[in-house]
């Protein structure tokens, strides 16, 4: 329980119109660990409590709409002044929810277009005379997590591959040992960037 108390002390993350998919990922993440999600993803009605109610169903009842109610609330602090004034009069936390996804997610074909905006400067990376293998690694998967953010999978051995093609020659020695030494088909990003790091 004060694990439970100490994380809802931490602020949720703001969304203000840039970077709807990560914002969404982490506000995802965010109302799971409060046990908000299912009153956002199900919008579930609450239903009213009948005559003569069980304790049992009073119980129910009022841990429904608490979680309804802080599932609101916590989706109206998480979103900058402008969307709250767009939001402010929708009822329900699925509405609430969906509304940044409509306005700023774009559709499937402007989705479509960042995709391959991504992968074409994907393709056209190449490691830097004075960068480290982390720093190429790292900017690789900057954008790889991009292009998984709006719904396209990319496996880590296109990226295996990607810097096996793109490495300088100063790397070429390691390369040799992990050929003779590993099937590179089947070698890990993590394996791969801990061989050419050494």
């Amino acid at each position: 329980m004060e694990a439970e108390t100490n994380f809802s002390q931490i602020a949720p993350p703001v969304f203000d119109r840039e970077n709807y998919q990560l914002w969404a990922l982490r506000m995802e993440a965010y109302l799971e660990a409060l046990d908000l999600w299912e009153a956002v993803e199900e919008d579930y009605e609450v239903i009213p409590l009948p005559n003569n109610p069980s304790v049992t169903q009073i119980k129910s009842h009022k841990e429904k709409k608490t979680r309804k109610s802080k599932a609101k609330a916590t989706l109206f602090v998480a979103v900058s002044t402008t969307i709250f004034k767009r939001i402010m009069t929708l009822k329900t936390t699925k509405e609430i929810w969906d509304y940044p996804k409509e306005e700023y997610a774009g559709d499937e074909r402007i989705r479509g277009m960042q995709v391959l905006n991504l992968i074409r400067g994907f393709e056209l990376q190449k490691m830097k005379k004075a960068e480290t293998i982390k720093e190429y690694s790292d900017r690789l998967l900057s954008i790889v997590n991009k292009v998984r953010l709006l719904g396209t999978k990319i496996d880590d051995s296109r990226i295996v591959e990607k810097i096996l093609v793109t490495v300088p020659e100063r790397y070429e020695a390691s390369i040799t040992t992990l050929e003779n030494t590993k099937d590179l088909s089947m070698i890990t990003l993590v394996e791969l960037l801990n061989a050419l790091q050494a």
